[in-house]
């Protein structure tokens, strides 16, 4: 039966009910593009990840984000044992070369700049009053499990894919409750005394974390540091967009009301062109403009934020999150020299069975990395770094050939959340692979931001990227794909085994070569002994090989 559609006084949660469409009822399309509509008309957008409670004088002076929690209104839910208004404790562990500087940038130490004290939670409480659950714990006192599936995009039934379209349509336009994002520097804003905080809506909220996170440092005058990054071209890069999506799924499972969404994933492996760039998902190509997308995308209609990198840095200023034109996507007409395909299962394959997380210099120019070749500035048939390609997941960005293909702005476009997803399917697959301790993360000598004990920039509450460098079903998530055959479980335990195996087979045949030579030069000296015995002695000694069942011989090697 058809729904009827809302009045313009309807509540978010009736607008919700009725994007959901029922099986045979008013074409996907046709409801999403009116959706959009009310949409603008209901809800005007705004034009950080910093706390609204937080964000004004009396904080920023005192250097303080301790909010009250509702349940008691003392403190980061001090009174009900939910966490403590604590000192920040920052990690004291050298930093690698790339940075030369001190002082200069607010993301340095994050957050001290901003806030030496915040919440420190207890137990399996989270946020920044400690009024949630951590990633994979619910229950009004975060007791009980929880494990959500992503799933493949093309896997979800029609009703599923057009109810994840209208979550995202709601979320460019529903402000963020909870966040604002800042609009100038620590020093711009005269050390606190002039806080510089903005609206803005949940989805951009995100858009604008990414951007903050690996924007260029404004070093005064017209001068910029750009080999700087805190969320790519290091370790961090893959627990720093782990931390970043299940926030993201946190976020629009709030606005929604629905606690089981999750962020589906695009498998792009051996895919010949962009199969997810048609209106019925992510937005097909303009009929006049190959660089726009279809009118009869609703995608179509947003508007970008944070793309004029050099705009900001010659006026030594922070992204605003003013709107600054539509999505930009031109899939496959890219520089074919720097990236001529999508990337394959044979890359992804050979990337898995890197052993080596990080190495080297811990940046871009890492070779044998697993990180560096999954991130793409290593050659994926052969871990060597080249920067001059682009490939795995550098190259999904390149191929779209638009918004997609610039760092700081590059999640504007949609396609971000499901080409993430899917890369971090990857990284959790190395990880149930390889089953690495903790300690093979760096706690040392990274870039800027990337050692273990780092806290990730721009996130309040605080995370160490140390804390995401753990399996997906300990956050509370799992991927569609890596439950199915029980046989690859099987095989992804016994791959390490027969990778370190196969690292010390030289080893072992020049070991049995050598064991073989003196086996023969004892066996010849015994031999001869035997026989001048033999010359003295009318008795027949009987070979030693006649007494020896060696059918019933095991050796063990321990690898």
């Amino acid at each position: 039966m058809e729904k009827h559609l809302p009045d313009t006084a309807a509540s978010e949660e009736e607008l919700l009910k009725w994007a959901t469409p029922e099986e045979g009822s008013l074409k996907p399309t046709c409801r999403l593009e009116i959706i959009r509509g009310l949409l603008l008309v209901i809800l005007q957008p705004s034009t950080g990840q910093f706390p609204r409670v937080c964000a004004n004088t009396q904080s920023l002076l005192r250097k303080e984000c301790c909010p009250p929690w509702d349940g008691d209104g003392s403190p980061c839910g001090e009174r009900s044992n939910r966490g403590t208004c604590q000192r920040i404790l920052l990690s004291q562990a050298p930093l690698g070369p790339q940075f030369p500087f001190s002082g200069v940038d607010d993301r340095e130490d994050w957050p001290s700049v901003f806030y030496n004290r915040t919440c420190r939670c207890r137990g399996n409480f989270m946020g920044f009053n400690c009024g949630e659950c951590k990633f994979g714990f619910s229950g009004q006192n975060c007791t009980e499990r929880r494990l959500r599936t992503r799933r493949n995009i093309f896997q979800l039934t029609v009703s599923e894919k057009d109810k994840f379209l209208a979550y995202l349509t709601l979320a460019k336009n529903i402000p963020s409750k909870d966040y604002v994002i800042a609009t100038g520097t620590y020093a711009q804003m005269n050390n606190g005394s002039n806080p510089m905080f903005r609206n803005i809506n949940v989805y951009d909220l995100f858009v604008w974390m990414h951007y903050y996170a690996s924007r260029d440092t404004l070093l005064g005058g017209s001068n910029v540091w750009r080999d700087v990054d805190f969320a790519h071209e290091a370790p961090g890069f893959l627990p720093w967009h782990r931390a970043f999506l299940l926030l993201w799924e946190r976020e629009i499972q709030k606005i929604t009301g629905d606690e089981n969404f999750t962020i589906p994933y695009w498998d792009w492996r051996d895919a010949e062109d962009c199969v997810i760039c048609t209106d019925e998902y992510m937005g097909g190509q303009h009929p006049t403009n190959p660089n726009l997308l279809s009118p009869a995308s609703f995608f179509s209609s947003w508007q970008v934020i944070c793309t004029r990198s050099e705009e900001y840095n010659s006026q030594q200023a922070l992204c605003n999150a003013t709107s600054e034109g539509p999505i930009l996507r031109n899939p496959g007409n890219n520089d074919k020299s720097r990236t001529p395909r999508l990337p394959s299962s044979s890359e992804v394959e050979f990337c898995l069975s890197l052993t080596h997380y990080e190495s080297g210099s811990m940046d871009k120019m890492a070779n044998y990395s697993f990180r560096n070749t999954l991130e793409g500035f290593a050659d994926p048939r052969t871990a060597i770094s080249n920067i001059s390609q682009s490939g795995l997941h550098n190259a999904l960005h390149i191929y779209m050939n638009g918004s997609m293909s610039q760092v700081q702005g590059s999640a504007n476009d949609p396609i971000f959340i499901l080409h993430h997803a899917f890369v971090d399917s990857i990284f959790e697959r190395w990880l149930r692979r390889h089953r690495p301790m903790l300690e093979v993360y760096p706690a040392a000598n990274a870039p800027i931001g990337h050692n273990r004990e780092n806290y990730m920039v721009p996130f309040i509450p605080l995370y160490r990227n140390g804390e995401f460098f753990i399996s997906s079903r300990e956050l509370g998530y799992d991927y569609e794909y890596l439950q199915e055959p029980a046989l690859g479980s099987f095989q992804d335990f016994l791959v390490p085994y027969l990778e370190q195996a196969r690292q010390i087979w030289p080893w072992l045949v020049g070991a049995a070569v050598i064991g073989g030579i003196v086996t023969a030069v004892l066996s010849a000296l015994i031999l001869a002994c035997r026989k001048k015995r033999e010359g003295t002695s009318p008795e027949i000694q009987p070979l030693l090989t006649e007494s020896e069942d060696y059918n019933n011989i095991s050796y063990q090697s321990h690898f």
